[in-house]
Formats: structure tokens, sequence, C-alpha cells
């Protein structure tokens, strides 16, 4: 579910010059690091019920990287196809918006560490102490939400019935009503939910189809790359993202 719109990232990308090249903006001079991000991922950006405000995990953790690297972190929002075109012609330095680090996209922009490993995972009642693992779901009933790797991954399982739902909030309503005996979804949809009081289920196994998440940066930027990755060490190091890993996913990583 993770995985944007390929093609229209690509068609994005076209439309900008080929020979575009790598300056130094001058907000970072300036001790602002303009950040790009799409708000219609939650639990990592979105919206705050002030309305003004962008929260989530990433917003949480660029900000946390720019006070270690005594930058001033402007957010601005816009749709995740423009993210890399907004890197190669100098609108924002980085972004952070749940981007996996693949090698297509390594073509265009450079990467931090990667800070998230994403993929699936099973989730089943808490009242469930038998389940370990995806095997022990053969011949059960799977929620999952329709056209996602959580349903594709369902329907492998050997004698599964497989439930689909338009959307994770009618799967989620689907499983504490009893109507499923496990869901299978992305990782830190569940664990979001879980954190934010679905005590009726608990996440199952080692996450399958693992992708990682990092900060891109304008292509050839290493000396941003290697002041991010210094300031995601720091943090990793002095608790500090922990601490924001287990506020928006209910445990550590």
């Amino acid at each position: 579910m993770f995985r944007r719109n390929l093609l229209a990232f690509l068609c994005a990308l076209s439309m900008l010059p080929v020979s575009a090249s790598f300056a130094k903006s001058p907000t970072i001079e300036d001790g602002v690091l303009l950040v790009g991000t799409d708000s219609s991922f939650a639990p990592f950006e979105f919206l705050a019920e002030d309305g003004k405000n962008f929260t989530g995990f990433d917003m949480d953790l660029i900000r946390a990287i720019g006070k270690e690297l005594g930058y001033k972190v402007v957010v601005q929002n816009m749709g995740f196809d423009a993210t890399v075109p907004a890197l190669r012609t100098g609108i924002v330095d980085a972004v952070i918006a749940g981007m996996t680090i693949n090698e297509k996209r390594k073509k265009f922009v450079d990467f931090s560490d990667p800070y998230y490993t994403s993929g699936l995972i099973i989730m089943v009642p808490s009242s469930d102490t038998t389940t370990k693992s995806i095997k022990d779901l053969e011949g059960k009933k799977i929620g999952a939400q329709v056209g996602t790797t959580g349903m594709f991954r369902a329907e492998k399982v050997p004698g599964a019935k497989v439930v689909t739902f338009a959307n994770a909030a009618e799967t989620f309503l689907e499983f504490q009503n009893g109507g499923v005996d496990a869901v299978i979804q992305d990782f830190p949809v569940v664990a979001y939910y879980v954190a934010q009081g679905g005590n009726k289920g608990r996440l199952v196994g080692p996450k399958m189809e693992a992708e990682e998440y990092g900060i891109a940066v304008t292509k050839g930027n290493k000396e941003l790359v290697a002041q991010i990755n210094k300031a995601l060490a720091s943090l990793k190091k002095s608790g500090e993202f922990q601490r924001i890993y287990k506020k928006w996913f209910g445990e550590e990583n």
C-alpha cells in the first residue's frame, strides 16, 4: 500500500530540465531547512486538529533533526508526486514523506540512512494466544483492505477466507466486532491503531515484505546527507528517536 504511484512520479519528473543540477540553498545558510511532505499519510504526516500545523512521526522526527543541527524547520505541504521535482528545482531542501528508498528514486535524489522499516503485519485479537505466525492463519477468516499488498498476501494463505474492505477503518471495525479472525495490513497503520486504543488487537510475528524509508535530499548534496545522518545517529544514541517512535507506534523500534 505504501508504494506510491511511480508512473505519476516519473511523469512529473520528466517535466523538469534534464540539466537541473545541485545548487546549495541559501536557506540552509540562513539556518532554515525547507522540508517537503505530503500531509495525507497518517501517522507519519497529517494535519493536526487545529487545521494549521502538521503532526505525525515524520514531523516530530524532522523537527528533532532540525533542532539537533541548529536549523529552523519549515514544512511545505505538497502532493507526493511533487516532492522529488520540488527537490530538483530547489523549492525544498529535503523531503520526509514516508518515502521508500529504492534504486529508481536514487537516480534522482540522495537518501539519508533508513529511519523506518515498513511492511505488512498480522493483527489478531488479544485473547488469541495461539497464533504465532502467518502459517497459523490457514483456514481462518482474514480481513484486509481491498487492492493492497495485505490483501494479496492474505490470498496466499492456504484455505483462508479473505474478506476485503474499502479502507483500514472498515477493516478494523469488522475486526473489533469479531467478524474476522485476523487482519493483514501495513505495519505502521496497525501499530498506530493499537497505540490509539485499539487494545482488542495484538501484533503477530515479524514484519513481512520490509521496505525502508529515508529522508530525500537534492542529488549530490552529500553535506546535507551527512548532517542528517549524524543527527539521526545522535537522536538514537540519546533515546529521543525511540521516544518519538513509541509516541506514535506504541512500542520501541
